[in-house]
């Protein structure tokens, strides 16, 4: 069956580093292999650079960003906690629905679609609530392309409320200071800014959560997930058999962590920073309204409005079969009303912008 070359510029995945596919072509090696393992723990390495950490409970879960999240969740969390959730889109809503399966008790701190959080209210929320086990927050709300703040939440580490926050569009698009921010539990996904195809979910721990995790009362739910079990493979002099790791995916995470740390973090900041602000720039000229305020925008992820009378799902087809173009539709009261355009990883460069402003332009016009 015949696969199209597309051009993704969706809310993800998006177009992997070159080095990336190619890593997925190099020979099998069993995930216990001496060869692999070496590779295992250069890829652990690279993750602690770009999460800009030293925890030493940092690797890739074998699943997309949400499984990471359950990682996060089903391990810190126990039956009958406090979690208080910053929530203004559906991602910050999927938190509260994983924390909820995990039988806790939520706190919403609700902010309108398009809108950052306020960290004042987390703050205040866990002051109302100073038994939360978890304060958690999305650093870049993929469904509404708003970066939340999360630099105040480093309050936390003087409470007994761990910080979990989602960086799955952000990590390698824009600033993450996991240590720098008091950062107790994150998690990523492969296929945005990291420039990696789906199906890896970078996480990380601090020494804080680690504690909390080993002085559970009863084991998480979840046995695949249950990351006390998976340090025995991840971590060590001797590993132990735990799952059987996606090889040729670590492989290729391996090789675009090299290629984006041989740019350097503040160069590919910069790029996507560059690129999204072009991009946001120029859709005014074409009938979009952006969807949310100066200052706050995702640089990797653009939410507008539709122009008057454009046809939401017309537009995204023609745009798609004519010029081979993906681009997201809106999510939620979003659906049918906005596009999200992701400029994120390998796609994040001038080329896309133009490309996608050019076909734009003649299919509009």
């Amino acid at each position: 069956m015949p696969i199209s070359d597309r051009l993704l510029l969706g809310p993800g995945p998006s177009n992997p580093y070159p080095e990336a596919v190619a890593a997925l072509a190099r020979p099998m090696l069993g995930h216990m292999d001496p060869e692999f393992i070496a590779i295992m723990d250069e890829t652990m390495a690279r993750l602690r650079t770009v999460f800009r950490t030293d925890n030493a409970l940092t690797f890739p879960v074998s699943g997309t960003g949400s499984a990471g999240m359950e990682a996060c969740f089903v391990n810190l969390v126990q039956a009958g906690d406090t979690v208080i959730v910053g929530v203004n889109g559906v991602f910050g809503e999927r938190m509260c629905e994983v924390a909820r399966r995990c039988g806790a008790d939520v706190v919403r701190v609700d902010e309108e679609w398009g809108l950052p959080l306020d960290p004042q209210r987390l703050l205040d929320a866990q002051r109302e609530h100073p038994e939360a086990r978890l304060v958690a927050v999305v650093h870049a709300e993929t469904s509404t392309g708003v970066e939340n703040d999360v630099a105040p939440l480093a309050a936390l580490r003087d409470t007994d409320t761990l910080l979990l926050v989602d960086t799955v569009t952000s990590l390698g698009g824009i600033p993450v200071e996991i240590d720098g921010w008091n950062v107790d539990a994150a998690y990523s996904g492969t296929q945005k800014c990291l420039g990696v195809p789906p199906g890896l979910s970078p996480v990380t721990f601090s020494p804080r959560a680690v504690e909390r995790i080993q002085t559970r009362a009863l084991p998480p739910q979840s046995w695949y997930l249950d990351v006390s079990l998976i340090a025995n493979y991840v971590d060590g002099d001797s590993r132990v058999y735990h799952h059987t790791a996606p090889v040729s995916m670590v492989m290729s995470l391996h090789a675009a962590l090299g290629a984006l740390l041989d740019e350097g973090l503040e160069a590919a900041w910069a790029r996507h920073r560059s690129v999204g602000t072009r991009l946001q720039a120029s859709l005014p000229d074409l009938g979009f309204r952006l969807v949310v305020p100066d200052g706050h925008r995702l640089p990797e992820l653009t939410t507008a409005w539709l122009p008057d009378d454009a046809d939401d799902a017309a537009l995204r087809t023609a745009l798609l079969t004519t010029y081979g173009i993906e681009v997201g539709g809106g999510l939620g009261k979003f659906a049918g009303k906005a596009w999200r355009i992701g400029l994120m990883g390998h796609s994040a460069r001038d080329r896309s912008v133009t490309t996608l402003l050019g076909a734009l332009r003649e299919l509009l016009g």
